[in-house]
């Protein structure tokens, strides 16, 4: 399986979201400049993420983005969700009904068992990104960020917000 790069980007800018006061934002284009990213592209994220309830945009010369809730209510698979999608990552084709062996369709009562394997795959990765959210990487981000990072990213912060 294979996430587009959207979801890795909308994913640290809940994080940076996470991070600032209650009151304040953060332009899309300073998210982008944050992560070395197009401006165009991620804002095309953001506005997902603004559809699907994550964040909210505040128009206007001061205006940006900031999370719509608590960082401890958005899960990593709701982040996902908003920019991949929710459709599962395998589709059976159901190429056991080719070929030699094949019987009429009305004989293939049950999905077969590679559907099965995948859909319980599925299943706990989506579990796994379900038990885990914005706040809990922010706190895992907090442990193992290098300290010169953590200062340059507050000097950046305090330059951003003020």
């Amino acid at each position: 399986m294979r996430l587009s790069e959207g979801v890795e980007w909308a994913v640290h800018c809940c994080a940076i979201l996470a991070l600032l006061p209650p009151e304040a934002t953060l332009p899309a284009a300073r998210l982008a400049e944050y992560h070395g990213v197009p401006p165009a592209y991620l804002a095309k994220h953001l506005q997902a993420l603004s559809r699907a309830g994550i964040v909210t945009a505040e128009p206007g010369a001061k205006g940006g983005y900031r999370l719509a809730k608590p960082a401890t209510a958005v899960s990593v698979l709701d982040v996902v969700r908003a920019v991949d999608g929710a459709e599962p990552a395998f589709r059976c084709m159901e190429i056991r009904q080719r070929g030699p062996a094949a019987l009429p369709t009305s004989e293939y009562r049950q999905a077969c068992a590679v559907t099965k394997a995948m859909a319980r795959a599925e299943a706990a990765w989506r579990d796994a990104l379900r038990s885990e959210t914005i706040a809990d990487l922010v706190a895992v981000v907090g442990r193992e960020t290098p300290p010169a990072a953590v200062t340059k990213a507050a000097a950046w912060f305090q330059e951003v917000l003020h």
